[in-house]
C-alpha cells in the first residue's frame, strides 16, 4: 500500500521538475522530500528518479506511478470533499475568539490544520481579553473562544448556554531582567522570597489577576509599576529594563521579545488554565472539529511545560 504523502510528492517533482521547488511547493526541506521519494522508491522496488544538475526527472516506472498517483490522489480530494458535505463542513464560517498570547503562540498551526482540512469553511479570528470571550460565545458572536483562568481564585461561574473544555494547565513563574539575584535558579522559589522585592503588577482590579496579586501582596511584593491593562509584553519589557520583578505564565516568560531570567515558583502556587468555550447543545460540525484540533495541539504544548 502507497503512502499518498509519498505520492503526493512523486507528483510534485514531476510537475515542478526538481526536488528543490517540488518541496517548497509542499512545505518540506529538501532532504525531508528526499527522504520520502527514498521510501517510496523502496516501496515501489524501483528507481523512481533521475537526479541531473538541473533538477530531477522521472523514470518509465516514476511516469507510470506518478500517472497513478495523479488518479488516488483526485479520488481521496474527491472523498474529503463528500465527507465534508456529509458532515457539514463544505462551507459556511468558523467565528473564533482568542486572547493575545494564545492566538500569537498557539493557535496559528491549529488554524492552519483546519484550513488544510476544510478550506470550503471561511475562519475569522477576533480578540477577546478573558473573560469578554465566554459572553462572546454565550451572545453568537463567535462559535467558540480560547480564554483562561487563574489560580488563586474566585470561581466564575458560565453562562447555562456556554460549555468549556479545559486544554491547558500551565505554572505562573517568576521574571526578572538578566543577572537577577532571582533569576534563573534551579530549584523553586518560595513566594515568600519575594517580600520587598519591586514588583511590575497587573492591575489589582483586573478580575483575572485579582488572587495573583493578592497572593503577591500577601508574600510581601511592593508594587513597583502598575500596568492597568493586560499587556504581558510590556510587562516583560519592564521586567528586562530592571523596574522590577514579575509573575506571568510560563508560555509569556519563554517567548518574551525581551531577554529576561526565568524561575519557577512553589510548586503549584500559582496556575493558568487555558480553556475553549462554545455554545452548549448545538450542533456545530466546525466547531467540534476544531476543538479537536485544539486538543490535539495544546496536548503537545503542554509537554514541554512540564518537563
Amino acid at each position: 500500500m502507497y503512502d499518498p504523502t509519498r505520492l503526493a510528492a512523486l507528483v510534485a517533482v514531476a510537475e515542478a521538475g526538481s526536488i528543490t521547488r517540488a518541496a517548497e511547493r509542499l512545505g518540506y526541506t529538501p532532504p525531508a522530500l528526499s527522504q520520502q521519494l527514498a521510501k517510496l522508491e523502496r516501496e515501489a522496488g524501483a528507481a523512481l528518479l533521475v537526479r541531473h544538475h538541473r533538477g530531477a526527472r522521472l523514470t518509465a516506472a516514476g511516469e507510470l506511478l506518478a500517472a497513478r498517483a495523479r488518479t488516488v490522489l483526485d479520488e481521496l480530494e474527491r472523498a474529503r470533499h463528500e465527507l465534508a458535505r456529509l458532515t457539514g463542513l463544505a462551507g459556511g464560517t468558523l467565528r473564533v475568539g482568542t486572547f493575545q498570547t494564545a492566538g500569537i503562540h498557539l493557535l496559528p498551526p491549529v488554524l492552519s490544520a483546519f484550513r488544510r482540512a476544510h478550506p470550503d469553511v471561511e475562519l475569522t479570528v477576533a480578540d477577546y481579553e478573558p473573560p469578554a470571550g465566554v459572553a462572546a460565545v454565550a451572545a453568537g458572536e463567535v462559535d467558540l473562544a480560547l480564554t483562561h483562568t487563574y489560580e488563586p481564585a474566585d470561581p466564575v461561574p458560565l453562562p447555562s448556554s456556554v460549555g468549556a473544555e479545559p486544554l491547558l494547565v500551565e505554572e505562573l513563574v517568576l521574571v526578572t531582567a538578566p543577572g537577577h539575584a532571582l533569576g534563573g535558579g534551579g530549584s523553586r522559589l518560595p513566594l515568600a522570597e519575594l517580600a520587598g522585592q519591586p514588583l511590575i503588577s497587573m492591575a489589582p482590579d483586573h478580575p483575572a489577576r485579582q488572587g495573583v496579586e493578592t497572593a503577591l501582596a500577601r508574600a510581601g511584593a511592593a508594587p513597583s509599576v502598575l500596568v492597568a491593562t493586560p499587556g504581558y509584553a510590556l510587562v516583560c519589557a519592564l521586567v528586562s529594563a530592571g523596574l522590577g520583578v514579575a509573575v506571568v505564565p510560563e508560555m509569556v516568560a519563554r517567548t518574551s521579545a525581551t531577554p529576561v531570567g526565568v524561575r519557577s515558583l512553589s510548586e503549584g502556587e500559582l496556575r493558568r488554565t487555558i480553556s475553549v468555550v462554545h455554545r452548549a447543545g448545538e450542533p456545530a460540525p466546525a466547531a467540534d472539529a476544531f476543538r479537536a484540533l485544539l486538543r490535539g495541539a495544546f496536548g503537545r504544548a503542554q509537554q514541554p511545560a512540564r518537563a
